[in-house]
């Protein structure tokens, strides 16, 4: 205990200082772990450990997004393609490096084609609705997405399941779409959709449309 408010009033340990000090490391330790233009589970999993040790006393809304988001990936315990793309340019965002772009040997982004999109698409019903998105959204960064739907009333779900209603695929896709090897959520949302389940495939294109009206 700091009786004598010794740590409080230093000049050089006070919580303001420490609390600056790991904010700046975790930039540093951001630009780490994008280094080599992925993240792993094992890299992520280090990352949600570390700002649960040094940073989770933060109110700080931006670190606050990363924990919470990093949090909904590893429910699972597996990063999967779609969430290292997008946990990636999540920590190129906190470190202020430029947004991934594809490698050469890397799958180009294109437009996807030939989804096993539900046909024909559904009309969605917004409140009390869990919805999943994947893929690169043209609309916008997925956060702002996925507030449009809660906005609406609906639920954002963590990963494809049975509890799942609505799976949306970005209008940004992957080259490999063009081949039918899909990502693991839509892999799963397929299996699920041929077993019974109640889960809709849509693309963000009649999402839009019917979020906008």
């Amino acid at each position: 205990m700091d009786l004598h408010k010794e740590f409080v009033n230093s000049r050089f340990f006070h919580n303001a200082r420490i609390d600056r000090r790991a904010a700046d490391a975790l930039v540093g330790i951001a630009a780490g772990l994008t280094a080599d233009g992925m993240v792993d589970t094992c890299e992520a999993v280090f990352l949600k450990q570390w700002l649960e040790t040094h940073v989770a006393h933060l109110n700080d809304p931006v670190i606050n997004l990363l924990y919470s988001r990093l949090s909904c990936m590893l429910k699972d315990n597996v990063l999967d393609e779609d969430e290292s793309f997008e946990l990636l340019n999540l920590l190129h965002g906190f470190a202020g490096l430029p947004i991934s772009q594809p490698t050469a040997g890397q799958p180009a982004a294109v437009a996807p084609n030939d989804l096993p999109f539900d046909a024909p698409a559904p009309n969605m019903v917004w409140e009390g609705r869990v919805f999943v998105f994947t893929g690169v959204m043209a609309f916008g960064p997925r956060k702002n997405c996925q507030a449009l739907v809660e906005e609406r009333g609906g639920v954002i779900g963590c990963g494809v399941s049975k509890k799942v209603h609505y799976l949306v695929v970005g209008s940004i896709g992957n080259e490999q779409w063009r081949h039918s090897t899909y990502g693991t959520k839509i892999m799963k949302a397929v299996e699920l959709r041929n077993a019974g389940a109640s889960i809709a495939i849509v693309g963000e294109d009649h999402w839009q449309r019917l979020l906008l009206g």
